[in-house]
């Protein structure tokens, strides 16, 4: 860690850390909504793929809930460790919206999800059904209190400054602050697109692997039509959050595009690539299209933004990083609509599920949502630098004062303990993924055992239950 101030380890730490939670909690988001679009399909239909996927995707579920908890556990200790100056500042405000997320979501999540792993035997198929529900609505109003309390740190109102520290003066202008809304709607619209992309992946390596069963082409298809919605949807709306981070974050949008200066009255080329360089405030080996900046900024083919150099050298986000996490993102973004308009085309062409190239592209391009959606965070967290409460905290006057080996210490021992830890847990929902959806058979007399009907609907339900003196399988 030679050359890193305490300051930017404690930076790369929150980074790293959050960037293994963002993941799962995305996935919980996704896959808490299908589970419940599933039974409802059941309970309509009663045809027994709806049930055989809803037991298939709910052990990958609770692995991925459970984790995604675990890793968000740690985050909330870094606020009082890493950064005791912010929870200092503003303490008074984001203290509350994140217990409101533990009072209304956590509880809420926490009191139904028992029912929704264990109680398909054990209480009525209306009663199951609700308890689902339940659990995706707590996701969402989870997503809620966390955009709220992550968006007025980007764009804060409703507050005011009493002894140095930020004291709530209307709490629904802290809630809807002005980036809210467009943060909350691109946010869930990322974790249903991530998720209908993982699923769409599951099954097309199954159909790549001749497993062609009813189960395996229902998710499949599900998966493309959700990406038909979503991905397209996703653009419209990150259109919209850029224009209003435009209006609140100028020298964020400045530094994404890689803007620097306008030449008097020119039109904004849209810089498609370019290596930024923060030292010389200039762009180096730039390709641009001509006026394409200033339709896709301002909505006109003659509009103007301000530019980097507009903005004191000290208050510069970095462009350098974020203007390619954008384009990753937003790459990416584009790669998932081809792939949406593909499914479609071949659809129509009744070949979705045959041909090969396309299940292979499907399949490599499972983990997109989510690489789109880390890239998006970056994008976002960066840009607000060096802010951390936009325009009111400094993030150097936010961190505790550690000694660099000490930050240094604990980000090797985080790497290490997340590598394990996380390591193990995406395996074993690989593992998962790959043992496909079998029937699920709750009243059939048997002695139970993998894949029976008495085995218990258990996450670890994949691994084997019989082991030899010798160590090996049975």
């Amino acid at each position: 860690m030679t050359g890193f101030t305490a300051l930017e380890l404690a930076r790369i730490q929150f980074g790293f850390t959050i960037s293994f939670h963002i993941i799962f909690p995305a996935l919980s988001i996704g896959l808490a909504s299908y589970l419940t679009v599933l039974e409802l399909c059941w309970l309509r239909t009663r045809r027994q793929l709806y049930r055989d996927l809803y037991h298939f995707w709910l052990k990958i579920f609770a692995v991925n809930f459970g984790i995604g908890v675990v890793s968000g556990i740690v985050l909330a200790y870094q606020f009082g460790t890493n950064w005791s100056f912010f929870s200092q500042y503003a303490g008074g405000i984001t203290g509350p919206l994140l217990t409101y997320e533990v009072l209304t979501a956590f509880f809420l999540e926490a009191g139904f999800l028992g029912v929704m792993l264990f109680g398909w035997n054990r209480v009525g198929p209306g009663l199951h059904c609700f308890a689902s529900a339940m659990v995706a609505i707590g996701t969402l109003i989870s997503t809620t209190w966390i955009l709220a309390s992550n968006s007025f740190m980007q764009t804060p109102q409703g507050y005011r400054v009493e002894n140095g520290v930020l004291v709530p003066d209307s709490w629904l202008e802290i809630i809807f602050n002005p980036s809210f809304p467009f943060r909350l709607m691109h946010m869930s619209v990322a974790a249903f697109l991530a998720t209908a992309m993982v699923v769409a992946a599951c099954g097309a390596w199954h159909l790549l692997r001749k497993n062609d069963t009813p189960a395996v082409r229902k998710m499949f298809s599900m998966a493309m039509w959700m990406l038909l919605v979503t991905a397209p949807l996703q653009a419209f709306l990150g259109d919209a959050h850029g224009i209003n981070t435009l209006k609140h974050q100028p020298a964020k949008i400045a530094a994404i595009e890689g803007h620097w200066e306008n030449h008097g009255a020119d039109p904004l080329p849209l810089v498609v690539f370019a290596i930024p360089d923060m030292d010389g405030e200039t762009n180096r080996y730039q390709v641009a299209i001509p006026r394409m900046g200033s339709w896709i900024l301002t909505h006109t083919w003659g509009g103007q933004i301000r530019g980097l150099k507009d903005f004191p050298k000290g208050d510069r986000p970095n462009s350098t990083i974020i203007f390619f996490t954008f384009r990753v993102m937003v790459g990416l973004g584009m790669a998932m609509i081809g792939v949406a308009l593909l499914g479609l085309w071949l659809r129509r062409r009744h070949a979705m599920y045959s041909t090969r190239w396309f299940l292979r592209l499907t399949t490599s391009m499972g983990p997109a949502g989510l690489v789109a959606i880390l890239a998006g965070w970056y994008t976002t967290e960066i840009g607000r630098q060096p802010w951390i409460v936009y325009g009111l905290l400094r993030t150097k006057d936010a961190v505790t004062p550690h000694a660099v080996g000490t930050v240094a210490l604990s980000l090797g021992l985080f790497i290490v303990v997340y590598a394990f830890v996380f390591g193990v847990a995406i395996t074993y929902i690989f593992r998962l993924m790959r043992n496909g959806p079998a029937r699920f058979l709750p009243d059939a007399a048997t002695e139970g055992g993998p894949g029976q009907a008495n085995t218990p609907s258990r996450p670890l339900s994949a691994a084997p239950d019989h082991i030899n003196p010798h160590g090996s399988t049975l």
